[in-house]
């Protein structure tokens, strides 16, 4: 192979490349307790997901989601979250300022699966769609782990009354 068609080959892969990341999705590394026992539920063990793009483009998210967001508290990091309430939804909550919230419009509220340690909404309240970056799918590493992730939500965490 030529060095000219080297080059050629890198600038139209890069572009496509990117485009695939921006607009499909890609793996991420999962960090922390926050989410057990949906992922990483050994201490020992780290969780790999692939996050899709694609499934939320629509903004279309459903209650039992498991979602990746800019965290309201610190625009840098990353966090990814359950889906537990959409707008118009009134939620019981868990150490919010209000013992019951109703979802404002372009708003979702997310919490961990690991009640208690996980920094969530019932932290920094409903958080803005326009925060969603994606939407796990499937845990793809280690393989022992390969699993798509259900859209579950607990009895106990589905809201008091749902938006129509």
């Amino acid at each position: 192979m030529s060095f000219k068609s080297v080059c050629r080959s890198i600038l139209f892969g890069i572009p496509i490349g990117v485009t695939f990341l921006d607009t499909v999705g890609y793996v991420a590394k999962v960090e922390g307790i926050s989410m057990q026992p949906a992922l990483n539920p050994e201490s020992t063990n780290t969780d790999y997901v692939f996050l899709s793009r694609w499934a939320i483009r629509d903004y279309k998210i459903e209650r039992g989601d498991v979602i990746s967001l800019t965290s309201p508290k610190n625009p840098k990091q990353k966090i990814i979250k359950r889906v537990v309430g959409l707008q118009g939804d009134v939620v019981s909550t868990m150490g919010y300022k209000n013992r019951y919230v109703k979802v404002p419009e372009g708003h979702c509220w997310v919490e961990g699966d690991h009640t208690g340690h996980t920094l969530d909404s019932n932290t920094f309240g409903p958080v803005s769609l326009g925060l969603i970056t994606a939407k796990a799918v499937y845990i793809v590493w280690p393989p022992e782990r390969w699993q798509k992730l259900e859209n579950k939500l607990p009895e106990s965490r589905k809201p008091l009354s749902l938006s129509i």
